[in-house]
């Protein structure tokens, strides 16, 4: 496990951390299906298989451990250049991991989310996104946020379209827009600040991943592929997360 350290945000989630200290939000870059698969000569659609079960197994744990919020990135803007059989394979396994862990989501109070445009999806798959969110809609407990057809670059354009447009009716200043006014406007603004981002397959980069609630969260790169991820390596980061310092630019 590589910790990378980072600074902090100026909303607080926490004033300090230290050991026991659990991380309200964790988002997750969930890299390196397919080298999963290809190191067992399997093909593609095989580790993403595989990385459903890690994302039932992590999803379970950061419940478990009292996680507000679990951020899994599954399908990015990005991915639409994959080849149409493998964005098939993926969308397939979202309308198959619906039917079966919706239950489970729903009798859990777990309240899911969806971050990115992912009406561009199949109709009948946005029809089954939409049930799902709708069905878990009034559950009070933690929060699973699914980033489908995101990519932070298009919400933070997005989020300035939104701004001008109201800036140029007349109904804002302009030198009212403030980092609270656009945190307000992102896919994300009732989640909890972010924490802690992790990135498995030992690739060090964002990859147009939550880059403004990024700004300050503590992040992780870790060498296991998405796959290979357990309770225990969500356990570890979390200790981790423990031992980092977050001054939140002060002391």
């Amino acid at each position: 496990m590589i910790p990378v350290a980072a600074k902090a945000v100026d909303h607080l989630a926490h004033p300090g951390t230290g050991a026991g200290v659990v991380p309200r939000h964790v988002a997750i870059i969930m890299d390196g299906n397919g080298r999963w698969a290809k190191k067992r000569f399997l093909p593609r659609l095989a580790g993403h298989r595989a990385g459903v079960e890690a994302v039932r197994r992590v999803s379970r744990a950061a419940r478990a451990m009292g996680i507000e919020a679990l951020t899994l990135y599954a399908f990015s803007s990005e991915n639409w250049r994959r080849p149409a059989e493998e964005i098939g394979d993926l969308m397939g396994l979202l309308r198959r991991f619906i039917r079966s862990d919706l239950d489970e989501l729903a009798s859990e109070n777990v309240r899911l989310r969806i971050i990115g445009d992912y009406r561009r999806f199949a109709p009948d798959l946005v029809a089954m996104v939409d049930d799902a969110v709708a069905r878990t809609a009034a559950n009070t407990g933690p929060l699973l946020a699914i980033a489908l057809n995101y990519g932070a670059q298009g919400e933070l354009a997005a989020v300035a379209r939104r701004l001008a447009e109201r800036a140029l009716a007349g109904e804002l200043d302009p030198a009212a827009i403030s980092p609270d006014l656009i945190d307000r406007e992102l896919d994300t603004h009732d989640l909890p600040p972010l924490d802690l981002l992790i990135r498995t397959s030992g690739e060090q980069r964002l990859s147009n991943f939550l880059l403004w609630q990024a700004a300050y969260a503590e992040l992780l790169f870790v060498d296991t592929l998405w796959p290979d991820f357990t309770e225990a390596a969500l356990a570890d980061a979390v200790a981790a997360f423990g031992l980092r310092q977050r001054r939140f630019g002060g002391l």
